[in-house]
């Protein structure tokens, strides 16, 4: 489920669509069931819309039959009133299979995309240098442990595995990543937002939640409301239906966000970079069409800055057509350094979904050729938990103590440093 691609293009160019499907290891023959079903469905359209205007014409000429004539022309009108219900039925079997084919395509890729699967990123940037230590580094687990900053086995007592609470430095931590990338949204010009944590089916559907990463979705069944995994998803709902003046729109979204996480992943089943409840700032965009490549760097600029003012290295990678999410056209994800596990660690990423999402959520603006989709962009500022993690990490020293990047420091006390307790 998802969003939807343009049907027009679909029509004028169906082996880009098919070229897209390939480069993410898709079935390219799914864009030869959606053209098949189109063009069901406009021949069903036709064939219904002309019984229509036959039956219209024999009303007609009911009321100017001669008594002689009437039997046989009332025949023919009550004919064809069947035959227009027996078409209106299967347009309407035409329009749920077109629907079905058409969510089955995720989103055409961008030109440049790499093609192949998770290991087939390319890296496009280093920032800073990867540290090395005298000393035996402690994981984040050991480290928040001894400074009271993260407390997992209560965590795990009060909710079960994959829960955690932040106490003390660690939730002023918290505060301040967050209060640090509000400030630097707002600045660049992003409305902050606050957003529901619950949202409505319909929103869950649109923004491609309920396609592939369904099983990772908390759903309240007496309800019918699902936890989101991402402020993108209210953020993306924020404005369906509407018709949209004056863009860009930007918004900084705060919330907490639930995944289920099923399965394990090795070590990240320990402390908190994989867990079921997190809060995260997630910008999001609605551009005109032709400003989405720019925005998106943009985007992409924001989270370089915000990483990059808390003193960690990072890479940054452009995602495998065959790792996109439904929705992306293309992603780039910023990694950084996490010395415990000597590996990289997704910290931030950013999607240009064109106008996918806009489509299916009805979000429109005015062009010379009337009402069009928008574009839709989004990239987290700051995934806390992750964060946080990977800044005890880096910044930990040989007597357990943990540096403080300058740029959270206001929030903190003003502490260049944190203490075991």
């Amino acid at each position: 489920m998802g969003g939807v691609i343009d049907l027009r293009l679909l029509r004028d160019d169906p082996d880009r669509v098919r070229a897209s499907q390939r480069a993410r290891g898709d079935d390219p023959a799914l864009v030869d069931a959606l053209l098949a079903a189109d063009e069901a469905r406009r021949s069903s359209v036709t064939s219904a819309d002309e019984l229509r205007r036959q039956q219209k014409e024999a009303s007609q000429a009911v009321k100017g039959a001669s008594a002689e004539d009437r039997p046989a022309v009332l025949e023919r009108a009550k004919a064809l009133a069947g035959e227009v219900k027996a078409a209106e039925v299967v347009q309407a079997d035409a329009d749920a299979a077109l629907r079905e084919a058409h969510l089955a395509i995720p989103n055409v890729v961008l030109d440049g995309v790499p093609e192949g699967g998770e290991q087939d990123f390319e890296v496009r940037a280093h920032v800073g240098e990867v540290p090395t230590y005298d000393f035996e580094v402690k994981d984040h687990v050991d480290l928040g442990t001894a400074l009271g900053a993260i407390d997992t086995e209560r965590g795990a007592k009060v909710s079960g595995s994959r829960f955690a609470f932040l106490t003390g430095w660690g939730a002023l931590m918290e505060l301040a990543l967050v209060n640090l990338a509000i400030g630097q949204a707002v600045e660049a010009g992003f409305n902050p937002v606050i957003a529901p944590a619950l949202v409505r089916p319909e929103a869950m559907e649109g923004t491609g939640f309920l396609g592939a990463h369904a099983a990772e979705v908390y759903k309240l069944q007496d309800d019918d409301l699902y936890l989101v995994g991402t402020s993108e998803v209210p953020l993306a709902a924020y404005h369906s239906g509407e018709v949209l003046d004056d863009l860009p729109y930007r918004y900084a979204g705060f919330s907490s966000c639930f995944r289920r996480e099923a399965g394990s992943h090795g070590k990240d089943t320990r402390g908190i970079i994989r867990v079921h409840q997190f809060d995260k700032v997630e910008m999001f965009s609605y551009v005109d069409p032709v400003d989405a490549e720019a925005e998106h760097k943009r985007l992409l600029a924001h989270e370089v800055a915000f990483l990059t003012a808390l003193e960690l290295p990072f890479r940054v990678i452009e995602v495998a057509a065959g790792d996109l999410g439904t929705s992306a056209a293309r992603k780039y994800d910023c990694e950084a350094w996490l010395p415990s596990q000597q590996r990289w660690l997704e910290l931030t990423s950013t999607s240009n979904c064109t106008d996918f999402q806009a489509r299916r959520l009805g979000v429109r603006t005015r062009g010379e050729h009337g009402l069009s989709p928008v574009a839709t962009l989004n990239g987290t500022l700051c995934a806390v938990g992750r964060t946080i993690a990977v800044l005890l990490e880096v910044h930990q020293r040989a007597d357990g103590s943990v540096h403080v990047p300058e740029a959270l420091r206001p929030w903190l006390a003003g502490r260049k440093e944190l203490l075991p307790l």
